[in-house]
C-alpha cells in the first residue's frame, strides 16, 4: 500500500442528496488533518450521485473520488467494502473516517479487517498526537469517555457517531470529482438491493432527518398513551422516538428506539416525555442542541442533562402543550 498521507473520509448520499452525516464527517476530517497534515480526500459511493458529489465539492475538501455505479445503489455491504478497501490502498491515507450510519457500521469493520488494521468505533471526538489518530469514544455503557491512540500502523480507521461534529457549510465550486473504476467480483455481488421501502414515521418525519424529535418512555404507562407523543410530534412537525424499555415491551417498533443499542440522533430539539434518563438512552440523544424533559419525578436523571425541565403530570402537560401549539 502506498502512503500518501492525509485523511480519507467516506461520505454517503441518499439519492441525489448528500446525507447530513457526510457534512459532519467533513468537519471531523478537517480537524484531524490539522494534526496529521496532508490533504482531505472524500470518497462518495452510490448510483446517480452527481448532484451529491457537487454538494460535497462545495464543502471545502481537497479531493473528491466518486464511485458511481448502479451496483452500488443503496450501498450493498460486500460491494462497498471492496470499493473502500481498493480506494484506501490506492490513496494511502494516514487516517480513514467512516460515518457510524447503518451502512457504515457494517462496511467499516469489514474494510479494516481486509486491510489488517484496527478500527476505533463510535467516536464522539477526534484529534491527532505524534502522527497518530486519537479517538475519543464512550465505554461502560456511555458512563465514561476514553481517548484511544491508534499507534503507527496505517491507515488508522474510525467510525464517527452522528451528531458529534458540527456540519460543514457548503457552497459553489470546489475540486472536480474524479471517477473511480468500480471493479466487483462475483463474491461482491452475492447480495443485490432491489429497492428500499421506507417505514412511515409517526409525525411524518424520519428520525435521522428530523430537527424535532418527541421521545416517549415507560412513564406513559401503556401503549395507547403514545398517542400523546404522536400528536405532539405532529404539531411540531417532528418525529417520534422511544426508549429501549418501550420497544422491548412491544409498545413501539424497534426502528424508533433511540439509545446505545438503537439509533443515535442529533435534532435541534428533543422532548423527553416520561423518560427517566437511563445512561443508555442519554448516549443516543447527546447530540441534541436542546433537550426538554417532562417528568413527575424531580430527581429523574434526565433533568441533569435537560436544557429545560418541567416537573409535573405528563398527562396534563402534554395535551395542554399540543393544544397551545395547534392554536
Amino acid at each position: 500500500m502506498s502512503t500518501n498521507g492525509g485523511v480519507l473520509i467516506v461520505a454517503e448520499a441518499g439519492g441525489a442528496e448528500l446525507r447530513p452525516a457526510s457534512y459532519e464527517l467533513v468537519t471531523a476530517g478537517k480537524k484531524v488533518v490539522e494534526g496529521l497534515g496532508g490533504p482531505l480526500t472524500a470518497l462518495l459511493m452510490g448510483s446517480s450521485i452527481d448532484a451529491a458529489a457537487r454538494q460535497l465539492a462545495g464543502a471545502s475538501v481537497d479531493r473528491i473520488l466518486v464511485a458511481d455505479d448502479e451496483r452500488l445503489a443503496h450501498l450493498p455491504i460486500d460491494a462497498v467494502t471492496t470499493v473502500v478497501e481498493r480506494v484506501v490502498r490506492d490513496v494511502g491515507p494516514t487516517a480513514v473516517l467512516i460515518p457510524a450510519t447503518t451502512a457504515g457500521i457494517e462496511y467499516g469493520p469489514r474494510a479494516a479487517a481486509r486491510l489488517r488494521v484496527g478500527l476505533a468505533s463510535d467516536c464522539v471526538d477526534l484529534g491527532a498526537e505524534d502522527g497518530s489518530l486519537v479517538a475519543v469514544r464512550p465505554v461502560l455503557g456511555g458512563r465514561v469517555q476514553t481517548a484511544v491512540k491508534l499507534g503507527q500502523s496505517q491507515p488508522q480507521m474510525a467510525t464517527v457517531r452522528l451528531g458529534s461534529f458540527e456540519p460543514a457549510s457548503t457552497g459553489d465550486g470546489g475540486p472536480t470529482p474524479e471517477r473511480v473504476a468500480v471493479e466487483l467480483g462475483e463474491s461482491d455481488q452475492r447480495i443485490k438491493v432491489t429497492g428500499v421501502a421506507a417505514k412511515e414515521a409517526a409525525g411524518g418525519v424520519g428520525l435521522e432527518e428530523a430537527t424535532v424529535i418527541v421521545g416517549g418512555g415507560r412513564g406513559l404507562k401503556e401503549p395507547k398513551n403514545f398517542e400523546l407523543v404522536e400528536q405532539l410530534a405532529t404539531a411540531l412537525g417532528g418525529a417520534v422516538a422511544a426508549t429501549r424499555a418501550v420497544t422491548d415491551a412491544g409498545w413501539r417498533p424497534h426502528h424508533e428506539q433511540v439509545g446505545q443499542t438503537g439509533r443515535t440522533v442529533a435534532p435541534r430539539l428533543y422532548l423527553a416525555i416520561g423518560i427517566s434518563g437511563a445512561v443508555q438512552h442519554l448516549v443516543g440523544i447527546q447530540g441534541s442542541d436542546y433537550v426538554v424533559a417532562i417528568n413527575r419525578d424531580p430527581d429523574a436523571p434526565i433533568f441533569k442533562i435537560a436544557s429545560f425541565g418541567i416537573v409535573g403530570d405528563l398527562f396534563e402537560i402534554v395535551p395542554a402543550l399540543t393544544a397551545e401549539l395547534k392554536a
